[in-house]
């Protein structure tokens, strides 16, 4: 691979070399690699075609955990979410002992401590991790998805972006069956909060326990407005919104 230095801008094919613009600008590299039908048939490329398929149910599961979780991630993602998170599905896949090579996957491997420990922790939005924006200890009750934060002052226990007047937090408290992409997800009443020095304990309970056989997800959204006039409005899109998957059961 090699960078093009050129006034003209080039996409496409010319002869045996591929114009392409990626991250870093314009690149050129040579064609090449195997027939997709060689790739298909040969024995040789048989771990090739097994690494293929579990990557390819590894980004299923990513699809499958994002739009379960819709509502919450519209506002508090970052451009690289769904690469990231499928690095994370090709970890808890790993953790899968029991399906032969090709077919290991994520509904397995979530049932195991390991699997539920490469899922757990995940930001949604790596330009604002949770830990860095809420600076109190987050109680999480797993029987009922709610969440206590105790002795919550907006002005001294969040990272706080320039311009934000007020802060909203959520809770989610999701089953998804991997296996069959059956999903229930329960949220919270929105918590929305002045940011200023007042203290008081923030509870986040869910309506219900989701229903369904699958892995349980617990979810907290940290979101910031600016008030102008009587009304919040969404501050940056969302640029510094949190979503944090806390735990998985």
């Amino acid at each position: 691979m090699a960078k093009l230095k050129s006034l003209i801008k080039v996409e496409g094919t010319l002869d045996d070399l591929t114009f392409y613009k990626g991250r870093e600008g314009y690149l050129v590299r040579t064609k090449g690699g195997i027939s997709k039908s060689r790739m298909a048939k040969d024995p040789a490329f048989a771990r090739t075609r097994e690494n293929g398929s579990e990557f390819g149910l590894a980004a299923t599961s990513g699809k499958m955990l994002r739009r379960a979780i819709l509502d919450l991630m519209v506002d508090a993602k970052d451009g690289l979410v769904t690469s990231r998170l499928t690095r994370v599905m090709t970890l808890v896949k790993n953790e899968d002992a029991i399906s032969p090579r090709g077919e290991r996957n994520v509904a397995v491997g979530i049932t195991t401590p390991q699997g539920q420990l490469a899922l757990k922790g995940f930001n949604f939005n790596n330009r604002a991790i949770m830990s860095a924006v809420v600076l109190s200890d987050i109680n999480l009750d797993t029987a009922t998805g709610e969440i206590v934060i105790a002795a919550f002052t907006p002005a001294q226990r969040l990272y706080i972006p320039q311009g934000a007047t007020h802060v909203s937090l959520i809770s989610g408290f999701l089953n998804l069956d991997f296996t069959t992409g059956d999903k229930d997800l329960q949220l919270s009443p929105i918590t929305n909060l002045p940011i200023d020095n007042t203290t008081a304990t923030v509870t986040l309970t869910p309506p219900a326990v989701p229903a369904g056989a699958g892995a349980q997800c617990y979810f907290l959204k940290v979101a910031f407005y600016q008030e102008v006039n009587g009304i919040q409005y969404p501050l940056n899109n969302g640029a510094y919104n949190a979503l944090q998957l806390l735990e998985v059961l």
